[in-house]
């Protein structure tokens, strides 16, 4: 049998055939969703993604008798190692993402390459996959298989999960995603909560205004590393990731999707929602040319029947385990659910990921009355 010959990328060549070849595996993967080329390239452009300003990272793909058969990339967020090892990263931790192979032959040398390039940076544990930032696409999808992920959540085939445990990998974390048709409304105990928050003159909730795009965009990120500054995983944003994400999301920004909560006038908390592109992805094969461009734009406009993600929310930790953490979160959801009817005719919604632990989220998923839909593994072994 023939040796697996494994080539790191080293170029711009190198980038798009590791693209591409991701690209191939998915379209094979059912419900996967395909994504746009030009996205994929730029996530793993050192020029164009800030995530390498505190980064290492080496691609590799795998050949068999000269053909691509699968990649791989393994990588050190320098921000994560100076992470409390409690929360997930810590010294001495690097990472696997980017995960596709033919068979598991080849997944075995892939995920052994990986491991000696980290080995060689100095590291002596790996959690993955993450592809590649913890705020990209953590995860391997474990549960959720029989349909399309929405906006921002990856989608793996069902083998690779024996691939990786059968490499010496242990499970880590969970992170799930959970389902809710928002047509029928909240349960009565929510609507009380919620009234009782509009009548309390010291809350005030309010869209994200575009005119103070900069502005806000700052607000939301500097509650999300505060409120999720002790969560396992977290890695906090940089003012170029900031600055990157904004112009990223202000295409599918819709104010009456996404608000900021005031208590006494401060910003307090938040709740981003995105309407799902994987509506349109779907049906222009991921491509914007010759006519795909004409799909998304129309799409960006108004997003009629789009199902929504709420990506992220988070309140201030000095309201954290408090009634008011939660009445804010039912406030801003309420608000969204009823925007995203009236103005979208949305039918449903997904909140997530959301850690298997954090009680306060699964509580807030629960009350509502969402299920879980979809479950990603992060796994760990050690070097």
């Amino acid at each position: 049998m023939p040796e697996i010959v494994i080539k790191p990328v080293s170029d711009k060549a190198g980038r798009a055939a590791f693209v591409d070849l991701g690209r191939e595996f998915a379209a094979n993967v059912p419900h996967a969703v395909p994504q746009l080329r030009s996205e994929l390239l730029e996530l793993i452009n050192p020029d164009k993604n800030p995530f390498f300003g505190h980064a290492d990272v080496q691609l590799f793909i795998a050949y068999d008798n000269g053909q691509p058969v699968g990649r791989i990339s393994a990588h050190i967020d320098r921000l994560g190692l100076e992470m409390s090892p409690e929360q997930g990263f810590g010294p001495g931790t690097g990472n696997f993402g980017y995960f596709d192979a033919r068979d598991e032959r080849v997944g075995q040398a892939l995920l052994a390459r990986a491991e000696d390039w980290l080995r060689d940076q100095g590291m002596t544990r790996v959690l993955g996959p993450i592809s590649m930032s913890i705020w990209e696409e953590p995860g391997l999808l474990v549960k959720g298989h029989d349909h399309s992920p929405m906006i921002m959540m990856g989608h793996d085939p069902a083998h690779y999960q024996a691939w990786i445990e059968g490499a010496g990998y242990t499970h880590e974390k969970s992170l799930r995603t959970y389902d809710i048709e928002i047509q029928p409304g909240f349960p009565p105990l929510v609507q009380r909560i919620v009234k009782s928050g509009q009548r309390n003159d010291r809350i005030h909730i309010r869209q994200i205004d575009k005119k103070r795009w900069s502005e806000d965009v700052a607000t939301v990120l500097h509650i999300l590393n505060d409120a999720w500054s002790d969560n396992w995983g977290f890695i906090p944003f940089t003012p170029e990731e900031i600055d990157y994400a904004g112009k990223k999301l202000k295409p599918v920004i819709h104010p009456q999707l996404n608000y900021i909560a005031e208590l006494d006038g401060r910003p307090v908390a938040f709740m981003m929602t995105l309407p799902d592109v994987n509506h349109v992805l779907k049906r222009t094969n991921g491509k914007l040319l010759p006519f795909g461009w004409l799909h998304m734009l129309r799409w960006l406009r108004k997003p009629v029947d789009s199902g929504m993600r709420v990506p992220l929310m988070g309140v201030l930790k000095e309201l954290h385990n408090s009634r008011l953490a939660s009445q804010l979160a039912f406030m801003m959801i309420e608000q969204i659910r009823v925007n995203a009817i009236a103005d979208f005719n949305s039918q449903r919604a997904e909140i997530g990921w959301i850690l298997d632990d954090n009680q306060g989220m699964v509580a807030i998923a629960d009350a509502i009355g969402s299920k879980i839909n979809r479950e990603y593994a992060i796994y760990k072994k050690q070097l």
